[in-house]
């Protein structure tokens, strides 16, 4: 489940007056702060707690963002930022190159400040209450089923390979192919990993050492699968609308209809206080019905608001503004916490293998078969839905959506892949949470 804001675009470029630009800072203001940020880093005079932590990570998760951006192949097939933000922050600890104290104060932010609980809700409530409700009950209708038959196929084939490699039915589908179909990182292998951590009682530093390179490499095999789906297309023009997802064009076409609203400081604040009441509310309900994961009862308590339409419009739009602020200026830092504290090196290269390749294409390759046959089931063009319901479930989030669609030269089916990154990868913390049931 993740959101429409694109990390990648982070750095902007506007007119030659205003000159080049790093999250909006001009070069010479962001170097000044990155060197006092930096000078505290190396002096050991980091403050701890929120202001420390988030110093670092928003200079480094800036700089290691830009990067990532503009490096070939890995901008184009692998994620760009988010995947050099990670690896290269996670690099910094292994090899020592962050101070002992600065590393500790980052991982406490992110383990035990509740910094990674404070972005998740407010991703959650801001995304699904910011979608407008005749999109998303018209989405159900269809379009849900095609999201399920993805999750279905893929599951299904990463767990039968996985068993027919050695590599275990359940650990294949737990470490592999819910990752990859879970909407990316932030709001995806993240959050599973503390619903796993909790479910089979693990480290989830350890499971997300895993999980972190089946995004990446999902995210990498999606979008060369969306480029190949265009040329069979071409060659198959009974199995493609071309960009039109419904085979009926009498049938009303889903339509994202969202408003476009006005900055307002005090209503952010409204957001942020909905976002972190959704949170509780989550907490209290897992409470009287244990068993799933506070996160499910959270999303499952934010979806219900919307579709029946409990909150005024007005408040929607609050906690989308401040998920949209989130999202902006704290994804980055984010990525720089998830590396530092969450991601071993050690662990992520012993995981990489030909096996491992061979199941990350596997699940992909369920994804796309899953919400192709159902796609057509439901009254949707095959290769439209393996692209939409299949392959942006199987990338990684908002920047992911964008190189699958510009791969398969479909941007104008960006509604549809984002109902697969906002309701259908909160679909998969619920399964996820039911499944651990199960096998656990």
């Amino acid at each position: 489940m993740s959101n429409n804001t694109s990390l990648g675009r982070g750095t902007e470029q506007t007119t030659k007056r205003d000159g080049y630009k790093i999250i909006g800072l001009s070069i010479p203001m962001f170097s000044i702060l990155t060197l006092v940020v930096l000078g505290a880093v190396y002096l050991n005079v980091l403050p701890k707690g929120m202001i420390g932590a988030l110093a670092v990570m928003m200079v480094v998760g800036a700089i290691l963002n830009e990067i990532g951006d503009h490096l070939p192949i890995v901008k184009d097939y692998l994620g760009g930022g988010p995947i050099v933000v990670i690896f290269a922050s996670a690099a910094f600890v292994t090899y020592n190159i962050f101070p002992k104290g600065t590393v500790d104060i980052l991982t406490n932010f992110m383990t035990k400040e509740g910094f990674l609980d404070f972005y998740i809700a407010a991703l959650i409530t801001g995304s699904i209450l910011g979608m407008n409700r005749s999109l998303l009950v018209k989405a159900s209708v269809r379009y849900l089923p095609t999201i399920l038959g993805c999750v279905v196929f893929s599951l299904l084939f990463v767990g039968i390979a996985g068993a027919l490699m050695g590599y275990g039915a359940t650990k294949a589908i737990f470490y592999i192919g819910i990752p990859i179909i879970g909407g990316g990182m932030g709001a995806g292998a993240v959050p599973l990993s503390k619903i796993f951590g909790a479910g089979f009682n693990a480290d989830p530093a350890q499971m997300l050492s895993i999980m972190v390179p089946a995004v990446a490499l999902g995210n990498a095999f999606s979008i060369v699968s969306a480029g190949l789906l265009d040329k069979l297309g071409k060659a198959k023009p009974s199995l493609t609308g071309n960009g039109d997802m419904l085979i009926d064009n009498t049938i009303e076409a889903v339509k994202d209809e969202e408003e476009v609203f006005q900055l307002n400081l005090l209503e952010m604040g409204n957001g942020l206080l909905i976002a972190l009441s959704f949170f509780c509310l989550g907490g209290i309900i897992a409470k009287f019905i244990p068993g799933v994961h506070q996160y499910a009862w959270m999303i499952l308590s934010v979806a219900a608001a919307k579709i029946l339409n409990l909150l005024p419009r007005k408040y929607e739009l609050a906690a989308t503004q401040w998920y949209q602020f989130v999202a902006k200026n704290f994804t980055a830092p984010l990525l720089v916490g998830i590396g530092v504290a969450y991601t071993d090196l050690g662990q992520v290269l012993e995981a990489l293998s030909g096996q491992y390749l061979i199941l990350v294409i596997v699940t992909v390759i369920g994804s796309m078969l899953g919400a192709a046959l159902v796609g057509r089931i439901v009254g949707f063009y095959p290769i439209e839905a393996a692209i939409t319901g299949g392959l942006c479930m199987a990338n990684m989030g908002g920047t992911g959506d964008v190189a699958v669609l510009s791969a398969s030269k479909r941007m104008v089916l960006m509604p549809f892949a984002q109902i697969s990154s906002r309701i259908g990868g909160a679909l998969i913390l619920i399964i996820a949470s039911a499944l651990i049931k199960i096998f656990s």
